[in-house]
């Protein structure tokens, strides 16, 4: 529902809620090499998606120093769940984080980190977009 302030101009945009797109999900995402799902969640409102991945690391070690984090595919979104353009994003887990993209294709791309993706660390990535 819409939330009219003082000030604000009536258009078609606002006037349209998205409503009809409204939508969730807990399945579909797919775990690249080396990873495992834990959790997912995505919600769409009011023209707005919203992901929320947990994975887990299952392959060796991964160091920044080593260079072998950059363009490490991590994930791959559900259909009808990926973003109409590429999208910057940071991904975290308590002592490293870093960037990631999340791709039109719907992979999520770990691009840098600050520290190490040791065995079993997990892994999460939280973002949003406008629905497309």
């Amino acid at each position: 529902m819409t939330q009219w302030l003082a000030g604000m101009r009536i258009t078609a945009d606002r006037l349209n809620d998205h409503s009809e797109y409204d939508d969730t999900t807990t399945t579909g995402l797919v775990a690249a090499t080396g990873f495992t799902v834990s959790a997912f969640s995505g919600k769409k409102r009011s023209g707005i998606t919203y992901v929320d991945v947990f994975v887990t690391r299952t392959g060796g070690d991964m160091t920044s120093s080593g260079g072998n984090i950059t363009d490490t595919q991590m994930c791959v979104l559900p259909v009808n769940w990926q973003p109409g353009e590429v999208i910057n994003g940071q991904w975290g887990q308590g002592l490293a984080d870093g960037e990631c993209t999340i791709n039109p294709d719907g992979t999520i791309v770990l691009r840098s980190a600050n520290g190490t993706i040791g065995n079993n660390t997990n892994l999460r990535v939280t973002s949003s977009w406008p629905t497309p």
